[in-house]
C-alpha cells in the first residue's frame, strides 16, 4: 500500500528551532517525530512512501535516504523554485503537494494514506483503511474527541449520524464549536480526489479541499478512533510531550535507556553539547547529539544531570 508524509511546512510556531531543523525532524527522546511515522507505516504494510519537502529539505532527505533502513521505499517531492541560480523553498500546501506528485508520476493509483510528519501516533491504520473502504467515500478523515476547552486549537469536524462530513470549523471558540471531534491530520483518499485539487497552485486539505467536497455534495466521512496522539505544535509542546513520556503517561512509546527509579532514566550518549536557554520561566536544556548518520537535537528540561567523560551516561530525572 502507498502513503504520503507531509513535511514541507516551515514550522513557524516552533521557531527558532526550525531555523536549523525542519519540524518533522524535531526529536522526542532522540528520535525524529517523522521516523516514528515511517515505522508505523511499515508496521501496517504501507511500504511505498512519498514525502513532500521544501524548508530544509536536505536535512530530511539526507537522514532517511531511500528508506531501506526502515524496510520501506522512500521518494521525495521537492517544492520550490529556481531563483538567481538557487532553489528557493515554496510549499504548495498539503493538497497542492499531493497534486504535484500525481501530475509528475501518477504515484497514487489506489487507496492511499496521508499523514502529517510532525506528530507521534499509535493509530491502527489497518482498521482505519478498513473503515474507509466499508463506507465507500472518496476520502476519510481520522478524528478524535478533545475536551471542549481544547477545540480552539484545532479544526473541528461536523458529521451526521452515519459519519458523513457536513461542515468544518477552523479553530472555533468554545461557544461556537458545533462538535468536539477534531481533525488529526490523518487522511485516507481514493485517486478520484485529484478531480477536486487544482494543478500548479497552493491548495490546503483542511481549509480548501474538504470544504470544496462539502460544497459539491461529495460523499466523504469522518471516523472517530481511540489512539494516542502527540502533537509538537509549538515549543512548549516539545517539553510537554517529553515530560508525559518520561512520567509513563504514554504507554508504548519506546524510551531509550534503562529506568533506574520511577521517572529516572539512564542512557548512553556518544557525544553531546549542552546549550542553556530560558523558556517561559523554565530551564530548557538542549542536548545536541552527533551520531554517525546525522545530528539530532533533543530538548529536555532536566533537574538532575550526570555526565561522565568515558561512555558519558546521562541521568535524566523527569
Amino acid at each position: 500500500m502507498k502513503g504520503m508524509i507531509l513535511a514541507a511546512g516551515k514550522g513557524t510556531r516552533v521557531k527558532p528551532i526550525t531555523q536549523t531543523i525542519p519540524k518533522p525532524m524535531i526529536p522526542i527522546l532522540g528520535k525524529p517525530v517523522m521516523e516514528s511515522m515511517i515505522q508505523l507505516f511499515a508496521s501496517h504494510s504501507i511500504d511505498k512512501i512519498v514525502v513532500n519537502t521544501s524548508h530544509l529539505a536536505e536535512v530530511i532527505e539526507n537522514y532517511f535516504g531511500d528508506g531501506h533502513h526502515f524496510n520501506v521505499q522512500l521518494s521525495y517531492s521537492y517544492e520550490g523554485e529556481m531563483k538567481d541560480g538557487k532553489f528557493i523553498s515554496k510549499a504548495l500546501g498539503s493538497a497542492g503537494g499531493m497534486r504535484k506528485i500525481q501530475d509528475f508520476s501518477g504515484f497514487f493509483d489506489d487507496t492511499f494514506v496521508v499523514v502529517c510528519g510532525d506528530a507521534w501516533i499509535d493509530l491502527d491504520l489497518t482498521e482505519a483503511v478498513r473503515r474507509h473502504k466499508e463506507k465507500g467515500g472518496i476520502a476519510t478523515i481520522v478524528t478524535r474527541n478533545v475536551a471542549i476547552s481544547e477545540v480552539s486549537k484545532y479544526g473541528v469536524v461536523v458529521a451526521d449520524d452515519y459519519g458523513r462530513v457536513t461542515s468544518f470549523q477552523e479553530k472555533p471558540s468554545e461557544e461556537e464549536a458545533l462538535s468536539t471531534e477534531i481533525n488529526t491530520g490523518i487522511y485516507i483518499f481514493e485517486p478520484a480526489i485529484f478531480d477536486f485539487i487544482p494543478a500548479g497552485q497552493e491548495f490546503d486539505i483542511g481549509s480548501e479541499l474538504f470544504p470544496a467536497l462539502v460544497d459539491n455534495d461529495v460523499r466523504f466521512y469522518a471516523t472517530n478512533m481511540d489512539f494516542q496522539w502527540l502533537d509538537v505544535g509549538n515549543i512548549s509542546d516539545i517539553w510537554g510531550v517529553t515530560s508525559e513520556i518520561l512520567h509513563g503517561k504514554v504507554p508504548g512509546y519506546p524510551i531509550p535507556g534503562t529506568q533506574v527509579k520511577p521517572g529516572i532514566w539512564l542512557a548512553l550518549i556518544q557525544f553531546l553539547t549542552l546549550i542553556i536557554a530560558t523558556l517561559r520561566r523554565q530551564l530548557l536544556l538542549a542536548v545536541v547529539v552527533r551520531f554517525n548518520r546525522a545530528q539530532r537535537l533533543l530538548g529536555l528540561q532536566l533537574s538532575e544531570l550526570t555526565v561522565k567523560l568515558k561512555q558519558m551516561p546521562l541521568l535524566i530525572k523527569a
